[in-house]
């Protein structure tokens, strides 16, 4: 298959072991022309073997971000091709997948941003594909507990579209920012990521403003594994970080938000149902 596709990943105090079997099939990726590291801190030896392994290293001269790293791979980028990916380190990734998604995206013009299935380990599902945010959505996800959480238990589960099919192809408004399947120039005419965001909400951010231009598509197609440390949950250096790029993200785009608005990006699982059968 012609080389259509190239990816970036962003790295922090990763080992060569956390992300071999990535890289290994990265390398093997006939759909690849390109793929780049950036180093945002203690991954040597990570960049090492990508670059053994046929991959590009940069060094972001320390931790400037997710978002700001996955833009500096962008302007590194020497291949020409029409759609680019942006994973996490933490992906498991199946050989075929790829090719795939180049087909699925070859035949859709209008998406801008595509999303396979992902999975934990065990084979459950991530519920990745979310409406827009409030800042009320924001607030049960993260604290809610107990009977506050029982309360709104229903209105938590609509959020995270957690009654939809995930078997079935459907148009949302947010897919998550651990596997981003982007139309370049759809991509490049949004500027890439906004670098505001240093950490968390980024990808929201991102999804936003592509879908005020092309549609986001959920493709169960394909499946990734997502090992999703939630690691906002676990250290409060990074719920601080979590925090400060919800009140960002609310100051851009309004502190109010329909949580059923999806601008152009209408669930209509009949429509999208057909890009499956293709």
């Amino acid at each position: 298959m012609y080389q259509k596709v190239t990816a970036s990943i962003v790295l922090f105090n990763h080992t060569a072991q956390d992300v071999a079997a990535l890289f290994e099939e990265l390398a093997k990726g006939t759909a690849l022309s390109e793929w780049v590291v950036v180093d945002n801190g203690g991954s040597e030896e990570a960049c090492a073997l990508a670059t053994s392994l046929g991959g590009r290293c940069i060094k972001a001269g320390g931790n400037i971000g997710f978002g700001a790293g996955h833009n500096l791979a962008l302007r590194s980028l020497t291949a020409d091709t029409p759609y680019h990916l942006i994973l996490n380190p933490d992906i498991e990734l199946k050989s075929g997948v790829l090719e795939k998604l180049v087909v699925t995206m070859d035949a859709q013009p209008e998406v801008g941003l595509l999303m396979p299935r992902v999975t934990y380990p065990n084979g459950s599902t991530q519920y990745l594909c979310k409406l827009l945010p409030t800042p009320f959505d924001l607030f049960l996800r993260r604290f809610a507990v107990g009977p506050l959480r029982r309360l709104f238990a229903e209105r938590m589960a609509r959020y995270d579209m957690k009654e939809f099919d995930y078997l079935r192809p459907a148009y949302v408004p947010v897919l998550s920012g651990c596997f981003m399947f982007l139309r370049r120039s759809v991509l490049q005419s949004v500027g890439g990521f906004d670098e505001r965001f240093f950490l968390y909400m980024e990808d929201v951010d991102l999804c936003r403003r592509i879908g005020e231009i092309s549609r986001l598509l959920f493709w169960p197609g394909a499946t990734v594994i997502h090992v999703h440390a939630q690691g906002s949950y676990k250290k409060l250096s990074l719920l601080c970080r979590h925090l400060y790029s919800a009140v960002v993200y609310f100051n851009k785009w309004g502190w109010y938000n329909d949580p059923l608005r999806t601008a152009k990006n209408d669930i209509g699982l009949e429509e999208a149902e057909l890009v499956l059968q293709k």
